[in-house]
């Protein structure tokens, strides 16, 4: 039980991010260090980073889907919080009474302005008890170094993670309705709907440090995983149609859609010369195809033939793909799994599960 007490708390923490978190921070921290010695020059009293730089450092690089490490929560919560100290510093001269104030006041400014960020109490405790360096810059503090120190940092963290294919800034992406109506995604007209999650933020009563769209998508992965979960038996292998109908990459537009005529179908993988899988095209995708199909195929949605079923819902429900290639190592086409395939499987696995609770 004692062990517990070291076991980390953040959901979906890996080596791989707690790694990647160790070098941005250390590139970001040196640069920033960098940059603002050659922006200010040197000098005693010149102060080129502030501490919470360091904390600002963790959030940026270790949680960068938190919304208490967005850009402007960096900038703003600690500019603004370094303001409110300078000022409570220039008004109060008792360093214990002006350091509660200090923090205290900045929540409330960091609150009202969107922009709460953890360290911005730290630059608040700093333009307080600061010392000489701050103490001579003044009412500049805030903005040199603490606004430069966080825009630096926060430019050298966006080419960080865009290196690293990470999303920053965060931006969750709700699934869309692909047919340009007000409708939901068909895939989030069932289960839960928002206004259930801010029932629940609001029964709850608490603060949590993860965006409310970011909740949702992981919510309805939740749903996605019980789901495959209770119906792993049932493998993409089971249901396949596996005569499948496929085209060459250098097949004519017209050669390409007389297949889907004569076999009534709605999808077409594309292989290469060594028959691999390289694409797929519909009737969407030739109508904008003048030579062959080569120039107007979309990426194909795949699965291994023993992948859950029930996980190509994702796939099969996004409003653009009406199948899934089954394929083995070597992307060479095993079978094919339509819409109507799964909701047939969907529907056979309900009534197997209705008669099993009547008996």
């Amino acid at each position: 039980m004692a062990f517990r007490l070291f076991v980390p708390i953040l959901a979906g923490a890996t080596l791989r991010e707690r790694l990647l978190a160790c070098i941005g921070a250390t590139i970001g921290i040196a640069l920033t260090g960098v940059i603002s010695g050659l922006a200010m020059g040197g000098g005693p009293h010149v102060a080129l980073l502030v501490a919470p730089m360091g904390a600002s450092a963790v959030l940026l690089f270790a949680v960068p889907a938190s919304p208490l490490a967005q850009p402007w929560s960096i900038i703003g919560g600690n500019s603004i919080s370094a303001l409110v100290g300078v000022t409570v510093a220039h008004f109060v001269h008792d360093p214990v009474i002006a350091s509660g104030l200090a923090v205290a006041l900045a929540i409330a400014a960091m609150s009202f302005t969107r922009c709460l960020h953890p360290p911005g109490g730290a630059a608040a405790l700093t333009a307080v008890l600061g010392g000489p360096a701050v103490i001579s810059a003044g009412f500049l503090f805030p903005f040199v170094p603490v606004a430069l120190n966080s825009t630096i940092l926060v430019t050298l963290g966006f080419l960080f993670h865009r290196l690293a294919r990470r999303n920053y800034p965060h931006v969750a992406t709700p699934a869309a309705n692909s047919h340009g109506t007000a409708d939901p995604a068909p895939r989030e007209r069932v289960g839960f709907r928002p206004e259930d999650i801010d029932a629940a933020l609001t029964a709850l009563d608490e603060t949590f440090d993860i965006g409310r769209d970011d909740l949702e998508r992981l919510l309805r992965q939740v749903e996605l995983q019980a789901m495959v979960r209770t119906h792993r038996t049932l493998l993409c292998e089971d249901i396949m149609s596996r005569d499948v109908i496929s085209v060459p990459e250098h097949v004519s537009a017209d050669a390409a859609r007389q297949q889907l005529l004569d076999h009534n179908i709605r999808t077409l993988p594309v292989v290469d010369a060594e028959a691999r899988l390289v694409g797929a095209v519909g009737l969407r995708e030739l109508t904008k195809a003048t030579d062959t199909v080569k120039g107007v195929m979309s990426k194909a949605g795949t699965a291994s033939p023993d992948t859950p079923a029930m996980s190509l819902l994702p796939v099969l429900t996004d409003g653009r793909s009406h199948a899934a290639v089954i394929v083995d190592g070597e992307r060479r086409i095993l079978g094919l799994i339509t819409q109507t395939d799964l909701l047939a499987a969907a529907a056979r696995v309900q009534t197997a599960d209705k008669g099993l609770a009547a008996a």
